[in-house]
């Protein structure tokens, strides 16, 4: 009897708790995700949901880059 690979997927979506992500975190989740999709031997559903997983994290990482960069400019615009 052939056992169905399970492959553990990041925990379901969790907004608030995204925002406690660090920009290195969410980008190693996200680099995780990317590999297994591109193994190509994930179930449709669980590459569905990896792929909207995915998503947050690259708009969480996005969010932090535009934050960075406003405090960046804030201090550049201070001297």
């Amino acid at each position: 009897m052939s056992r169905k690979q399970t492959t553990q997927s990041p925990a379901a979506p969790d907004q608030a708790g995204d925002q406690n992500l660090t920009f290195e975190q969410a980008y190693r989740e996200l680099e995780q995700i990317v590999e297994q999709l591109e193994r190509g031997d994930l179930p449709l559903e669980q590459s569905l949901a990896l792929h909207a997983r995915g998503q947050q994290l690259a708009a969480l990482c996005a969010a932090q880059l535009d934050q960075a960069e406003l405090k960046i400019r804030a201090v550049e615009s201070s001297q």
